[in-house]
């Protein structure tokens, strides 16, 4: 693959078919992300249930800095439940569940 017609969102199978690794892969059936260092040293992350999908591509600089705030815990929000009451623009969980 050309690296200068790389761009984020481009189907993941026109960067390569083999090469993808699942770094982050656990006990969720196999659901998981896939990442692929591309030959100019860019990351592209696909989701593996989807691997003809769009790939987001990331600089080494960008994934360094997204995995050094993990490990700080910068990304622990992501792994909180939401409240199942809390008010949405379509209401909370219990009235979107009775519409």
């Amino acid at each position: 693959m050309d690296q200068e017609h790389v761009y984020n969102g481009m189907p993941a199978t026109r960067l390569a078919t083999e090469g993808w690794r699942k770094p982050w892969s656990g006990p969720n059936g196999g659901a998981c992300v896939e990442a692929l260092r591309l030959h100019d040293g860019r990351i592209a992350l696909r989701q593996s249930t989807d691997p003809d999908g769009p790939a987001l591509i990331y600089t080494h600089h960008e994934m360094e800095k997204f995995i050094q705030g993990a490990k700080a815990g910068a990304a622990d929000f992501l792994l909180t439940r939401p409240d199942p009451n809390l008010t949405t623009s379509a209401g909370t969980a219990p009235e979107r569940r009775a519409a």
